[in-house]
């Protein structure tokens, strides 16, 4: 059996705070809205926050100076990013912006640096979850080179599926995903994207229409990754 490696770390304990922790940063802290596509911060700007996702999700990648964009990962409900920068004062290292609808709380670095500063334990725990980080990165690389482009494609629509149901959505949700941002997330070329989503469309496995996809055999998806 296949490895699965996850799009992104969250969801796992090794990638959360501890509810004190939690807490703590809260208590000063400010909510932000974004609405769909909203730039949260580029590559190259200042830190002088930490986020937390409370709903929605927010898409970190990296542009070339060509304009290709590579996903480097999707923070989640639950996931705090954007921690790493502040630690090591240097400008933010990838660009942020909203997927979906997203509510984030956005914790200033003063109030970051007041609660770990002072407690090493505090400081551990955000060095586990950035070794985590690392763990799982370097995971997710080694997967992308050894796995078959369609085991990466089926774990990626499974992904957004079950995102979208989070949203809400209904069982067999219209996945707004065009067939460039797949392969921009893959590390694959478009051509290849789409020729193994017609393969499947033909088997029944999914309905392609202009700019998304509709699984209709999840199950299938799943076995194929």
């Amino acid at each position: 059996m296949r490895k699965q490696i996850p799009e992104t770390p969250s969801g796992s304990a090794p990638d959360r705070l501890s509810p004190e922790l939690e807490r703590l940063l809260r208590v000063g802290a400010r909510r932000r809205h974004l609405s769909r596509n909203e730039v949260l911060y580029t590559r190259g700007s200042a830190p002088d926050s930490v986020f937390c996702v409370e709903s929605g999700a927010v898409q970190l990648s990296a542009t070339s100076v060509n304009g290709r964009e590579a996903v480097l990962g999707v923070a989640e409900q639950g996931r705090w990013f954007g921690e790493l920068t502040l630690f090591i004062n240097a400008p933010r290292v990838h660009d942020a912006k909203a997927l979906v609808k997203t509510e984030l709380l956005v914790v200033p670095a003063r109030r970051l640096h007041e609660v770990v500063d002072n407690n090493a334990d505090y400081l551990r725990e955000f060095l586990r979850v950035v070794c985590y980080r690392y763990k799982w990165a370097i995971e997710r690389i080694d997967a992308s080179i050894l796995q078959p482009l369609s085991v990466r494609l089926a774990q990626r629509l499974l992904a957004e599926r079950e995102m979208a149901m989070r949203e809400g959505a209904a069982q067999q949700p219209e996945l707004r995903l065009s067939q460039e941002g797949l392969a921009q997330r893959l590390g694959a070329s478009r051509q290849s994207v789409n020729r193994q989503l017609k393969e499947w469309e033909s088997k029944g496995l999914l309905r392609l229409v202009y700019g998304g996809v509709t699984l209709l055999d999840p199950e299938a998806l799943r076995r194929v990754s």
